[in-house]
């Protein structure tokens, strides 16, 4: 399984969650940042609470239960990136392919997207439900430091992939990936919330690069131009690579609470 580049909505809710905790945004705004293009956002099983509620009250509430920090899980099938148990908020993170894990208190949160309205008017729901989570180190995550460094390999990984295909033989549609990525790369447009040290910023954008490059490398050749077979061992040779990448978005967003493990 290659997982989708674009932003998690576990990531956005562990940067501005941790945004908020450091007192550098407000409930309201950390709130809107969180919910971004969605139409609405609730928060389903809270302690205390019999129904769905809001996110702003979600997140005090939470935070008067002792979270102090959100973490990021991003898995897949073999791949239990940033779980830590117990099997059930597992499977449900699985499923979803991604969570916030709290710090400092045994609660995650995972969404579960929906649409909603009529055709041509449609908007998007996410109810995120609250379930028990293990205290325990998660699984797989790598330091900062240390996805720095499989990044800077990874790039070159995917470069040598690309580097192989024969870009005019896979028609327009894989020169507007290519076109796409290069602007991407230039924007540069990877950013955390307020709080976050820069090197984590820069971990970020790298990992989006890495995974952009990925994307590319196996959808480049379809229409024709390479066989099944072919795109199929292609995508067996990105998987490390794609798994490197994940690795560090994860690294990435939880380096708020690697900070306040440091100052423990």
């Amino acid at each position: 399984m290659i997982s989708d580049p674009s932003e998690p909505r576990s990531g956005r809710l562990a940067m501005w969650g941790n945004a908020l905790l450091a007192g550098r945004v407000s409930p309201d705004d950390a709130a809107g940042a969180i919910t971004g293009d969605d139409a609405v956002h609730r928060v389903r099983g809270l302690p205390g609470e019999p129904g769905p509620v809001g996110l702003t009250l979600a997140l005090g509430r939470l935070r008067g239960l002792g979270v102090t920090g959100w973490r990021v899980a991003l898995p897949v099938p073999g791949h239990p990136l940033g779980l830590s148990g117990p099997a059930e908020f597992n499977a449900r993170a699985l499923a979803a392919a991604e969570a916030a894990v709290g710090f400092g208190a045994p609660y995650g949160l995972v969404p579960e997207v929906s649409g909603a309205g009529p055709a041509g008017d449609r908007h998007v729901e996410v109810v995120w439900e609250c379930l028990p989570v293990r205290e325990a180190h998660p699984a797989d995550v790598p330091s900062l430091g240390e996805a720095e460094r499989e990044l800077a390999e990874g790039l070159r990984e995917a470069t040598l992939v690309l580097s192989r295909l024969d870009v005019a033989a896979s028609g327009p549609a894989a020169e507007a990936a290519i076109d796409a990525y290069r602007a991407r790369a230039e924007a540069g447009t990877a950013a955390l919330a307020p709080g976050y040290p820069p090197r984590a910023v820069r971990v970020l954008e790298l990992a989006g690069r890495v995974g952009s490059l990925v994307t590319l490398a196996l959808t480049s050749g379809h229409g024709g131009a390479v066989s099944a077979s072919e795109m199929a061992a292609r995508g067996e040779a990105l998987r490390p690579v794609e798994r490197v990448a994940r690795r560090a978005r994860v690294a990435a967003y939880n380096a708020y609470v690697e900070e306040l493990e440091r100052g423990r």
